[in-house]
This record gives structure tokens, sequence and C-alpha cells, in this order.
């Protein structure tokens, strides 16, 4: 079965758009790109506001297409770089749609119209028509390069446009490009958070993106642009704000290889290998069968379109990061700025770990444990080469320091726990263990932590004032004790696991919730449930206070298990799950994900099964505005897949999934000898005996022919392989 037909890319491209619609801002992009490919490659409809990827479906015009970008995210964006414009005539030396870059001397800019209705997106491909100047381009993708062609109509003034010093939330600090010969050009580009980018330079993002360009056909002329203005031409250049004009005398198409590099100029050389000699639709043709074996992990059995569509799409997004950002000779820029090269794993960036530890990861180290690997061998590097705590949201080696927590710890105890070990533990522990207990110094250097005021939150329970930090880091000193459990550490385990145990100190009984405190212990006065205040982060009080995965039911008795599950199920009728914002469950974000599994753990699996079925069908649909809130680099995706297959991990480090309905007949997914036990089978695969969408409630289950008790299923079990089935009813 051909799968990519089934991917639609589109779903999801609403960014910050004031608009009469009700849409989700998935913040997710239509471009060309391959599952964990360096290179994602789109058309950009603005430079500014909140988004993140540089293209809206809410906006019409276009102003160049971009080698790079993140998907799903919100805090501005970054990356975006090396953009390029194909125009006919003259036009202003501004895109028009760069607020960064705002016009001063041209009226319009260079941007162009376009619509939807001339706009096609496959996995690995984006074409689009320039109304403006009719010219039809196309965009492919290797893992390091990106394709351009460009079809102009038949006109002397065919041109190019180079936009050396765009950046998605902000602008480059330098650029130097060299001209080598009329059909050649390379460079570098350098980005600091004095020029914005993450969090408009919050995120002190600093990278230097190395290119290397070939053109199909010579340029007749080249003229160099800098503040509006044509400056005298040289074959280098070397400036803030820079762009270039290629003018072209053919009847051909143009086409514009492109390979960028995070390391070097060698390092572009040498990724350029990837697309030298080849065809646009030869590398379209190979993007098409990275994308088809990609998405076999998964087989399912589905006569519903949408679901299929929904799945493998959501599928698309989960595999997306984290991405390669090592050259093909496996050299990488470390955190430090030095150059590393690793042959054990490959070095991967876009880690958004307050998101995806929840059900991503989950989900990854059933499908591709490998990529779990390579991220945790990733955080070890980034963290050793400045001796600081893992990052919590990383790009390209920074910590952006985004979100609250200490998530990578949740996903490496998980991953330990699980089997997946290429990395070195020790070093590994060492460094959880310091970010966790505040220590100064490390391995004989001094040592950065993540976390404030350890020895106070470790003493008492509590972060002065923050509830959502407070009961995000009691889970990763939970999972930090797993960790060391395992290790065979038990006086750290005891520690650790004592720190956890203190939750019910956040416990406000005069409001009945989970509430932040002063440092003098007293609880602050709550806001009625308003997002962000009351010590929350994108969440509010009411969301917040469930966030104790590890010990539900000893949450439920601190609630009174009665008003508990009475809270919750009124927690879900309230809700709209299709809504952007929610004041109750709220799917838009990540404090509110697994919560209709906890049904299970209170033993009322039919709440579990009939919840996570409403947000299945209503939280995702088809179309730009198919997702109700940012994507969040797979995340909100790989929920879905995973409660698809009928699954949820509610707890990082318990390696327990619990059971919903599947929303297939059957599915099967491929295993990984290397990681995976594979005892029974090399595959596990589900089957229902009647069709889940008519019959949505679950009346016995069968593992390998013996009746499962309960509704939960251990990673041992699935990872064993075999059949899991299914007795459904209504």
């Amino acid at each position: 079965m051909q799968l990519t037909k089934y991917i639609d890319p589109t779903i999801g491209n609403v960014g910050d758009e004031d608009s009469d619609y009700s849409h989700g801002g998935g913040k997710t992009h239509p471009g060309a790109c391959l599952p964990g490919g360096c290179v994602q490659l789109c058309a950009d409809t603005v430079t500014g506001g909140d988004n993140g990827t540089g293209y809206n479906y809410c906006q019409n015009t276009i102003e160049g297409f971009s080698f790079n970008r993140m998907s799903g995210i919100g805090w501005y964006g970054d990356l975006g770089n090396l953009q390029v414009m194909p125009v006919t005539g003259e036009t202003d030396l501004r895109s028009g749609t760069n607020e960064f870059f705002p016009l001063k001397k041209g009226k319009e800019g260079w941007k162009s119209g376009f619509t939807h209705e001339k706009e096609k997106v496959t996995a690995g491909c984006y074409s689009v028509f320039l109304d403006r100047y009719s010219v039809f381009a196309r965009a492919t993708v290797t893992p390091h390069c990106g394709v351009l062609e460009f079809t102009y109509p038949d006109t002397d003034e065919k041109k190019l446009i180079f936009n050396f010093s765009r950046r998605i939330g902000g602008k480059a600090d330098n650029v130097k490009v060299k001209i080598i010969d009329a059909t050649h050009l390379e460079g570098v580009l350098e980005f600091s958070p004095k020029g914005g980018g993450f969090g408009h330079g919050h995120g002190k993002i600093e990278y230097k993106l190395h290119f290397c360009c070939e053109l199909s056909v010579p340029y007749k002329k080249a003229e160099f642009f800098s503040e509006e203005e044509f400056i005298e031409f040289e074959n280098e250049k070397e400036c803030e704000d820079l762009g270039l004009i290629l003018t072209f005398d053919t009847d051909e198409k143009v086409t514009l290889k492109t390979a960028i590099s995070y390391v070097d100029p060698d390092g572009a050389r040498k990724n350029f290998a990837e697309v030298s000699g080849k065809a646009f639709d030869e590398i379209y043709a190979q993007a098409v069968e990275a994308w088809e074996k990609a998405l076999s992990c998964v087989a399912i059995d589905t006569d519903n379109e949408t679901d299929k569509i929904l799945f493998y799409t959501c599928l698309y997004h989960t595999l997306l990061d984290p991405r390669i950002c090592a050259d093909v000779d496996r050299r990488y820029t470390a955190a430090d700025g030095t150059i590393k090269k690793d042959t054990d794993y490959i070095q991967r960036t876009v880690f958004s770990g307050w998101d995806v530890f929840r059900s991503e990861f989950p989900l990854l180290t059933l499908i591709d444990p490998e990529t779990v690997n390579d991220e945790i061998n990733s955080l070890l590097s980034i963290a050793l080469a400045k001796n600081e705590s893992f990052p919590r949201w990383e790009l390209l080696g920074i910590a952006s320091n985004c979100m609250v927590g200490d998530p990578a710890i949740n996903i490496i105890a998980d991953a330990y726990i699980k089997g997946i070990r290429n990395y070195d533990i020790e070093k590994v522990y060492e460094i959880a263990k310091a970010g966790s207990v505040g220590a100064k110094e490390l391995f004989g250097k001094p040592f950065k932590c993540l976390r404030e005021d350890c020895e106070f939150f470790n003493e008492k329970g509590f972060k002065p004032e923050h509830l959502s930090v407070t009961l995000e880091e009691l889970l990763s000193n939970f999972t930090l004790a797993v960790l060391a459990k395992a290790l065979g550490k038990d006086e750290d385990a005891e520690f650790f696991y004592n720190v956890a145990k203190k939750y019910p100190v956040n416990y406000n009984p005069e409001t009945g919730f989970m509430g932040p405190r002063y440092r003098d212990g007293r609880f602050m006065p709550l806001d009625e449930f308003e997002y962000d205040t009351d010590g929350c982060v994108e969440s509010n009080i009411y969301q917040q206070s469930w966030f104790v995965p590890y010990d539900i039911a000893g949450l439920a008795e601190l609630f009174g298990r009665e008003r508990f599950i009475d809270l919750l199920e009124k927690f879900f009728e309230k809700a709209d799950f299709s809504a952007l914002w929610n004041d109750d469950y709220n799917h838009s974000n990540e404090p509110c994900h697994n919560l209709t599994h906890y049904f299970n753990c209170l033993g009322m699996p039919e709440r579990t099964q009939y919840w996570t079925r409403r947000v299945q069908k209503e939280a995702y649909r088809l179309g730009a505005f198919g997702f109700c809130g940012n994507e969040d680099v797979g995340q909100l995706s790989a929920w879905y897949v995973l409660s698809a297959m009928g699954l949820a991990q509610v707890c990082s480090s318990v390696p327990v999934y619990e059971i919903n309905s599947p929303l297939f007949k059957s599915y099967e997914f491929k295993l990984n000898e290397k990681y995976h036990t594979c005892r029974v089978s090399d595959t596990f695969s589900v089957k229902c005996d009647k069709d889940p969408l008519e019959y949505p409630y679950i009346k016995e289950i069968y593992l390998n022919g013996e009746k499962l008790e309960g509704t939960s299923i251990t990673y041992d079990e699935i990872t064993a392989g075999g059949k899991l089935e299914f007795i459904m009813k209504k």
C-alpha cells in the first residue's frame, strides 16, 4: 500500500493570525522534509509575529523560499535562513513582509500573491504558482540539501533574489558570500541572540549556517544590494544586510541545488554529494521512498479514509524531529563551539523536552528506539560540552531555557528502564543527579545547574510561587529515583523517592486543589483559574493540579476519591476539545495530555475509552485548521498516533502503557531486534473482533491467547512481540 498518499502536510498550517475562523494555530508548515532531515524547505509567507515556521496558511503572499525551519513551535521561531525568491522585471529590494527589515524606500516589496488552489503539497515535495511573476516553483530535499526548480514565463527578465540576512524571529548578525563562478556560490550566515531568533533573542540561540549552491544555468548578470540599494560588485562580500540578484538569459528551467552545514564550508561541500548529478525528479523519488520506508513501521487496517490521513500525517509530523545536525561525515558543532565527530550515533537537534516526554518518546521507544538512543547521546554531548544540566528545550546545541522542569531526565530514565542503553550511563546519571541537588561542581569543574534553589526544594517539596515548576521537578525526582534504583544506587534512590513523595504539601485544603506557596509556606491566593497565573505555566490551577502521574491513586485519596472522579468527569464534560483554549480539559497544551487515561488507573476503563475517543475525533481534523493547538515538535501528533494504537504511557520510567479502544480494526508495527527482546515475534500486532468505530468499548483482551487482566500492558510484553486481541462491545 502506498502510504505517502495519506500524508497531508497542510494539516495545522495556521500561525499567529487575526481571523474569523475558529482554529488551533498548529504552526506546522507544508514544506518538503525527510524523516529527521536537517533541511526543511518551504515557502515563506511572513517574517514576523508568532509564526515560527515562517509559513501561515491565512496569508496570501509569498516572500521567498528558505531551507531550514522548525515545525509546530511558538516563541516566534528561528532558522528560516538563505531565502530565495524568483522574480521577473524590476522589484523593490525588500520582501515587503519582513518586520525586521521593513520597507524604507520601496512601496510593495518583491513578495508575490498566491492561492492555495495553485499550491500542491505531498510528502517530500512542495510546489506553488507565484501569481505576480507567473513563475512555477517546486521544492524537494535530501537530508542535508534542498533543491528548488523555477519555471519562468517567456521573458527576458528572469531573476533570482538571494536574501542572505533573513531569519525567522530576527535577522543575521553577519553575512559572507563568495561567488565562485557563474553557476556556483557559497558562504556563511552568522546568527546570535543579538539578531533575535528564538524568543526574540531570549532563547540565546547562536549558530553559523554554511552553504554551497549550484545553478543549472549560468547567470548573465550579478548584483549585490544592501539597505535597499545596489552596491559595488565584488566576487566576495561581507556585511550584516546583504542580498544578491542574479539575472538569467535562458529558456530552460532554473534549478538551484543547495547544501547546508552547521559545521564548516567543507561540511557543506561534502553534503552536496547527496544531490550532485541528480535531476529534480530523481531526488523527489528518493524522498518519497524515504517516507514510504519510515511510515511502513506501522501498518493499519481501517475503512475510514479520514482516520488514515490523520494517522499517517501525525506519524509524519512525529518523525520530523529530533533531526540530524551532523554532516555526512558525522562531524557536528558542539555546544561549546568546537567541532566533534562521533560514529557511534548521529548528533540530533530540536529537542522540545517539556512537550515530547509525554507521548512522543514513549512512541519512539516502540517504533524508532535508535532515534531515542541518538537523542540521549546528543543531550549528553551538549551537557558535557558546557558542564551543565541537560537542556529542557534545545536548538543547535544551545539550551534555550524555554519551558520548565527537567524533562530530559524523564526521557533518559524511561529509555534506560526499557533497555535503550548505548550511551555512557554513569556520566548521564552524574549529570542528572548534579542538576537535581544543585551541585556547584562536577567532573572537577564548575557546574551550571538548570534547576534553582534545589536544597530548599528537596527539603520542602515545593518551589516558592511556582506550582508548574514544582510538579514537573517532582516528577523528574521520581524518574531519577527509578534510574538510581536500576543502577544499584539505593541511597540516592531513597532520597529522590522521598522528595517525590512530598507532593501532598502542595495541596491547599481551603481550595481543594494544588496551589503555589510562598517561601514561608503560606498558600498564595488564587486568580480564578486564569491561564498563566497562580504559579502555572501554559495552564491553570485546575489543569495543573492533576499532574502527579507517578501516584494517581494517592492523588485521588488526597482529593477524596469520589470528589476526584467527579471533578475529572466535569473537567472533560465542560471542555470543547476542538478549541484553541479551554479552562477545563485543554488538549491544545501538554499539561492535560494523558489525563483521559487516569480513569484506567482508577478502575474505570470505559471512561478512558469514552473520553479518549472523544478527544481523537474532536481535537483532530483535516485541513490547515485541523490541530487544536501548537503541534509542538511532534507531541500533539504522537498523542494521536499512540492513542489510535490504543496506548498511552501515563508516567515516564514506569514502563506500562494504559490501554484504550484502538481506532482501527487491526494494526501491526515492526520491532527492533537491537533494542527489543522479540521473544515471541519481531512484530507486535493488534486485532479487534469488530470495527471499534461501531463497537467502541472493550469487553476482553487477550495477549498471545492468554486473557489479559486489567487494561494495561507492559513495555516488555509489547516488545516481546506477538498478538493483542480485543473483544469489542457497544
